[in-house]
């Protein structure tokens, strides 16, 4: 045994990463990527862009009337209540966005946007080239860049029972176009410089040419009639079928070959769609119908996820309204380095003073078709496939909480516990409320104080959090109780963090041991059905950055009857996103996470949420102001948008139980986004995420 276990002598970095991880958590994972694996992230508007369309009596701006216009209760108190929770009522089927969109040209601001996005992309990755990227650090010193080597130029190739990346090919001076599944290159990069060997990117003004003679090439083969064939479509499939729709496509023609090369080697995919999806008016009070279009178009697409191309790390979606985001596929790394790079991208609007004033197209052919031939087989398993999309994205329930009441700051301040902390408390109380018993929690722990460390994982379902739990549903318990138990918990859950991000976790561990058992090999510890259900992550959780520059993001959930939920922890403003399986056995976590987040922690106890009169406490202060310098955090200042959960629907297409095989070996998709190592912290890692990305009144590195 022991000889199996000299793994780590003879792995280059660690026994974990180079070896075991990415095959066991992701490439032998065969479900599709679609809403299962890939990550989403929400960018935050441009000034000049256009504000969404809207069907009648939805609002098309992300505004919410305030709870509490008089400012006169405390923290917590407005709004809740049993008339709000009341008002919650359950949805039978989500909006139907495919019929409600209309389909115009791509736009002249859609064009620029993008150009403008895809430039500040490529300029980030000259500096990385350059090693002009100051390094991620905490307190307790420089943390792993591994990662970042691996968002750019990188794709997932299906395979038999286990995927690989694409060749790496970091000098590769194109990125992928895709226009209503029509498929093109584009440069955006010129030829290396003689000094050192690394290309400078084009200009804003010359990639938007090369996109501007892209769309109008697309809208000349449709005019003739030419409908493109939709192999993108296929990327979402489960993996063998992929795999073998792939093969298929290899023989058919070198062309195809080269296609394929071309898409795997680019920079990131950029999709633009020929529409902005509207929202959609509802009664309840916790959805928001703007952002939740906006989930829809970034984590999915719409007509069966058209436009997309699912294996890619990095891909680009925009609207016609200059609306923006990312989707990602999760296996080269954690949701926090990709959300490094959009706040880079985001940290400057469209500067209008770096395009020339004709989009003509005219000039440098920086720009090639990437087409397929295909046969009868290849179209019909594309429309199969389709059908088989539509019913996975139909039973995926994506949306976004905004909670405005108040945000790390006022925990800080106020309940004198860490954020991270005290978010994962309220989803334990949401949960058990939803659920009526706890369940295995999963929050991802970076671990990049190791060369080429990822993750492991902290349980945030402890005794200390169970205890807290209990607590705040017997009405018999004092709030002076409640509060203390909360800080119990609290301060288990940071010492679990530094725990397993200082490499001292337990799961990948026993992973480690399971997968070196022989066939026929057992232990007890591993046939217990106590362990197995340990590894059933029904609530699947991550902390990204405060995402001052984003709308949202998300995940999908492990479990067909758990939730996926990625969160963005900032000052004033803490953003949600879940996502769970329509035909799942769970009611309404929105509402009762909103409860759970209502009411007020000071120094004088928890207020109860079963109270619908909130008493003023002694010693609780409103939460801060907004910033006044950050518009997008002056708009949010005024929102409060409490977004419902659905349910109630036959489930159909893909089981997400295929993930059950995974884990119950104790392995599984990570869970998005990651929590830099802080050894010998006083808070949560969490905090210090917030430190290394320096966001606040330091803003980031390249702000300075």
């Amino acid at each position: 045994m022991m000889l199996r276990l000299d793994l780590d002598h003879v792995s280059p970095h660690n026994w974990l990463n180079d070896t075991l991880w990415t095959g066991l958590a992701y490439h032998t994972w065969r479900a599709p990527l679609l809403v299962n694996s890939n990550w989403w992230l929400l960018f935050a508007p441009d000034p000049k862009d256009l504000p969404p369309p809207a069907q009648i009596s939805s609002p098309s701006s992300t505004s919410v009337p305030d709870p509490n216009p008089d400012q006169d209760r405390i923290a917590g108190s407005q709004g809740g209540g049993d008339q709000w929770l009341a008002s919650h009522e359950k949805l039978e089927s989500l909006p139907s966005y495919d019929l409600a969109v209309r389909r115009e040209d791509v736009t002249g601001w859609q064009i620029r946007r993008s150009a403008w996005i895809a430039r500040r992309f490529a300029e980030f990755r000259a500096k990385l080239q350059r090693e002009e990227i100051q390094p991620d650090s905490t307190r307790a010193g420089p943390i792993c860049m591994a990662q970042y080597l691996k968002v750019f130029n990188t794709s997932r190739i299906p395979l038999a029972n286990s995927d690989a990346f694409s060749t790496s090919t970091p000098r590769a001076s194109h990125l992928t176009l895709m226009i209503d599944d029509f498929i093109y290159s584009i440069d955006v990069f010129g030829p290396p410089s003689p000094d050192d060997g690394v290309s400078d990117p084009l200009s804003a003004a010359e990639i938007e040419k090369e996109l501007v003679a892209a769309v109008a090439d697309s809208r000349t083969r449709r005019t003739n009639g030419e409908e493109p064939t939709m192999i993108g479509l296929l990327t979402a499939d489960e993996r063998d079928t992929w795999m073998n729709n792939r093969e298929r496509l290899l023989i058919l023609s070198p062309s195809n070959r080269e296609t394929l090369t071309s898409i795997s080697t680019s920079l990131l995919v950029l999709s633009l769609d020929s529409y902005t999806i509207p929202s959609i008016p509802n009664d309840d009070p916790l959805r928001y119908p703007v952002v939740d279009a906006h989930v829809r178009n970034c984590a999915t697409g719409i007509d069966g996820g058209r436009n997309r191309w699912y294996d890619k790390a990095l891909s680009v979606v925009v609207e016609t309204n200059g609306r923006a985001g990312n989707m990602g596929e999760h296996s080269p790394v954690d949701a926090l380095i990709p959300s490094i790079f959009v706040d880079y991208v985001l940290a400057e609007p469209v500067d209008e003073s770096a395009f020339e004033s004709s989009g003509s197209g005219e000039g440098r052919k920086g720009w090639g078709r990437l087409d397929w031939v295909v046969d009868a087989g290849i179209k019909q398993e594309t429309l199969e496939c389709q059908e088989r999309n539509r019913k996975l994205i139909e039973d995926s329930d994506a949306s976004q909480l905004w909670w405005g009441e108040y945000g790390v700051e006022w925990i800080k301040s106020n309940a004198k516990v860490s954020p991270d902390a005290y978010v994962q408390q309220a989803l334990q109380v949401a949960w058990y409320r939803d659920q009526g018993y706890a369940t295995a929690t999963y929050e991802t722990a970076s671990t990049r104080m190791m060369l080429h460390g990822r993750t492991d994982v902290i349980r945030t379902l402890s005794t200390e959090s169970r205890d807290f739990v209990k607590a705040m549903i017997n009405p018999s318990i004092d709030d002076a109780k409640r509060y203390s138990l909360l800080s119990l918990a609290c301060t288990a859950h940071t010492t679990l963090t530094r725990t397993s991000s200082a490499g001292h976790g337990y799961d990948r561990h026993l992973m480690g041991l399971k997968v070196h058992l022989r066939p026929g090999e057992s232990h007890v510890l591993f046939d217990d059905e106590m362990y197995a259900k340990s590894q059933e992550w029904k609530l699947s959780t991550s902390g990204l950055s405060a995402g001052s520059r984003f709308m949202g993001t998300g995940f999908g959930a492990a479990w067909p009857d758990g939730y996926g939920i990625n969160y963005l922890a900032g000052p004033h403003l803490v953003k949600f996103g879940i996502e769970s399986c329509m035909a799942g056995e769970r009611s309404l976590i929105l509402k009762l996470l909103d409860s759970a987040l209502e009411h007020s922690i000071s120094a004088q106890g928890w207020t109860p949420f079963e109270q619908v009169e909130y008493p003023r406490a002694s010693g609780v202060t409103p939460p801060p102001t907004y910033s006044q310098n950050d518009p997008f955090d002056q708009s949010a200042a005024k929102e409060h948008a409490k977004l419902k959960k659905t349910q109630s629907k036959t489930k159909t297409g893909w089981s997400r139980s295929g993930w059950t095989r995974m884990l119950e070996d104790g392995v599984g998709p990570s869970m998005e986004g990651s929590m830099p190592y802080a050894n010998g912290a006083k808070q949560s890692t969490v905090d210090d995420v917030r430190e290394i990305e320096k966001e606040g009144e330091k803003g980031r590195w390249w702000e300075w």
